[in-house]
């Protein structure tokens, strides 16, 4: 079987390791990459499920070497790298200094500021993934896409049974720092970095602090004396330097009062019973006017209808 509803079945050769000196066999499962919000990339990229937890990039450069050739994997992005596309790490902050700082340098002939790199410093050489994790591969056109499913589907009807399936991690020695033993000792000496090298860090994170709680606090000077668009103001840490000037409140409330009255205007009768009532007022109304018509009527009828003789 080398499908599974729309995944392609890849299975991996993985060669003994002396924790399991057995030969195993992991299995990825890939399709063409659609995701919900499209990107130039997606018609040459693959989905690919179950990714092994040491997988890294020169693992499936090697992967796809075997089966299309080299040089044909653009990029490969796994899945803890995606999720943290759109947030900023924790321990990363960076100078970003206004428009209105950069001029006040410039004009005192100081050089643009520089974005500071505040992150701390890494104590892990590689990252694991989690098991049955997903990686989206970026190979270079539309045709080694193609081309990819093509050989895999091809493998599975291939009667050799020897060397059919890509092995895992071949060719990737001393491309990606070692697992087991080596990891930890790496780990151990990574917790102590260089004295210089971690004040240096140290400073540049105070110094993106520092920075952000003065915007915070130029931002709330600037909330203090100005009424929401409901007429009120807000009050921030230190309380307020002075009332807010009453013609401004004033201005506020009465767009407020407009606004709600444009507002139940446009609502109408939106309840029920305001449905009911607003008929029943109608209907009274239609029958006070018929009883007066009927009244007129008789009376124009009952002055017309006299008859007096000629004399």
């Amino acid at each position: 079987m080398s499908k599974i509803g729309e995944y392609t079945i890849l299975p991996l050769s993985l060669p003994p390791t002396t924790a399991y000196p057995v030969p195993a066999t992991h299995t990825l499962y890939l399709r063409p990459h659609a995701p919900k919000i499209p990107t130039e990339s997606d018609s040459r990229s693959l989905f690919i499920v179950n990714v092994p937890v040491d997988s890294t990039i020169a693992h499936f450069k090697g992967v796809f070497k075997s089966l299309i050739g080299a040089g044909r994997v653009e990029d490969v992005r796994f899945e803890h790298e995606q999720r943290n596309v759109s947030s900023q790490p924790p321990t990363q902050a960076l100078v970003v200094m206004s428009k209105k700082e950069k001029n006040k340098k410039r004009k005192r002939g100081e050089e643009d500021p520089v974005e500071i790199d505040a992150s701390l410093p890494q104590i892990w050489d590689r990252d694991l993934l989690r098991s049955g994790s997903t990686a989206v591969v970026v190979l270079v056109d539309e045709k080694s896409v193609e081309s990819a499913l093509k050989t895999v589907r091809k493998l599975h009807k291939s009667k050799s049974k020897d060397d059919r399936w890509p092995v895992w991690g071949q060719g990737v020695e001393g491309k990606a720092p070692a697992l087991g033993s080596a990891r930890y000792l790496s780990h151990h000496k990574m917790r102590y970095p260089d004295t210089a090298i971690l004040q240096k860090n140290v400073d540049a994170f105070m110094t993106a602090w520092n920075h952000n709680e003065d915007e915070k606090a130029r931002s709330a000077k600037r909330q203090r004396n100005v009424p929401d668009e409901d007429g009120f103001v807000t009050v921030t840490k230190g309380g307020r330097i002075g009332p807010a000037r009453r013609d401004d409140v004033e201005r506020k409330q009465a767009e407020l009062e407009e606004r709600e009255k444009k507002k139940r205007e446009e609502l109408g009768d939106f309840y029920r019973f305001q449905m009911r009532e607003r008929r029943k007022a109608e209907q009274g109304e239609l029958v006070k006017q018929f009883e007066e018509d009927k009244k007129r009527v008789e009376a124009m009828k009952e002055k017309r209808g006299r008859f007096r003789p000629e004399r």
